[in-house]
């Protein structure tokens, strides 16, 4: 059967539930699929919205109907080795499409993806509602023309490369997902279920997103961006080259006391000089880019070790734990302690 058939048939259910209301069909939702993708990046959303539409009363019509589709249809292997049925995107050519997602993943260190998928996003993409993108899915959306001039994310160990390849859109290495227009593109992974919940919650409003959050065990908008992952990268996005040696050496001396006269010596100015030439190449003062990277690196102690809240606090040169909580609330409005609940991957130590 085709994915038009299928359709049709949500569309036939939907009006069969409430026969006198005549209600709306389903939000049709397609799912692009192609080798090496990450299988997350594409079932994560797919759950998403599978859960959003069962959420409420069974008598409701559903609220999508979602189809994945890839170049020529069939089976398509994923990064993690999971063959995924897909249609192909021709049999789609009479369906009303509402919201275009494409997920992100590739084999070795630059992304591809068929030539044949990337001129059907940029033929259909202007009959959409919605085009979106998860993690390096933006590359895909990018080589289609869809993102010139647009305000984007993606994962942030791409970042850098996305602004390289495609200079006229503007990277945000930090946020979890950003809308620009009709168009969302979502960072790394996981972070393509935090922009479904926002579809959803545009769709349909903040009870179904908060419903639907709530059993898929989710958080309805995470606390924080991709600064939780690599804190000084907006900054190589802004500056690249520039301190970055600068970067890397206060990195691995956080425990020093880096004030700015010792950032100063460091890269042969003055004082006066450094901090002035420094705010007005970077956007921030040399004290806060201190604090973005030793947040960065309590975010990775904290995800990766068992050391109680003190230890990091030391080890990353806050010098005690309360001043590495209030560090982390400006940030983050959340504690070390809820960060580590959220997103180690050991059971939490220390005490709030």
């Amino acid at each position: 059967m085709s994915a038009g058939a299928d359709l049709d048939r949500a569309a036939a259910n939907a009006h069969a539930a409430s026969p006198m209301s005549n209600p709306p069909p389903p939000h049709c939702i397609v799912l692009l699929a192609y080798e090496h993708m990450n299988v997350l990046d594409l079932c994560g959303p797919l759950q998403a919205f599978a859960t959003a539409t069962r959420h409420g009363d069974a008598d409701a019509p559903p609220r999508y109907a979602t189809v994945v589709a890839s170049a020529d249809g069939g089976k398509v292997m994923t990064g993690a080795g999971l063959a995924i049925d897909t249609v192909s995107v021709e049999t789609l050519h009479d369906v009303a499409i509402d919201t275009l997602i494409a997920p992100g993943g590739c084999k070795g260190e630059s992304y591809s993806a068929p030539r044949k998928l990337i001129e059907w996003v940029a033929s259909r993409a202007p009959t959409v509602r919605r085009l979106c993108s998860v993690c390096t899915g933006a590359f895909l959306l990018a080589e289609a023309g869809q993102l010139d001039g647009r305000k984007v994310a993606t994962h942030w160990e791409w970042a850098l490369r996305l602004r390289d390849r495609h200079p006229d859109i503007e990277v945000d290495a930090d946020s979890i997902f950003v809308r620009d227009g009709s168009v969302w593109t979502s960072a790394g992974v996981t972070a393509g279920i935090d922009m479904t919940l926002a579809l959803i919650e545009d769709d349909f409003g903040h009870q179904v997103a908060i419903e639907t959050a709530r059993r898929l065990v989710m958080f309805i908008k995470r606390s924080g961006g991709q600064s939780q992952f690599s804190a000084p990268l907006s900054a190589q996005l802004k500056d690249p080259g520039g301190f970055g040696d600068l970067h890397a050496w206060i990195a691995a001396n956080l425990r020093s006391h880096l004030t700015v006269e010792h950032l100063a010596g460091h890269v042969h100015m003055s004082a006066r000089t450094f901090a002035r030439t420094y705010t007005a190449r970077m956007g921030v003062t040399p004290a806060r880019m201190v604090e973005s990277i030793r947040l960065e690196a309590a975010c990775r102690s904290l995800q990766t070790s068992e050391l109680p809240l003190k230890a990091i606090a030391d080890r990353v040169g806050y010098g005690d734990e309360q001043a590495m909580r209030r560090a982390f609330q400006r940030q983050f409005g959340v504690g070390p302690k809820v960060y580590r609940d959220r997103f180690s991957r050991h059971q939490a130590i220390g005490a709030e």
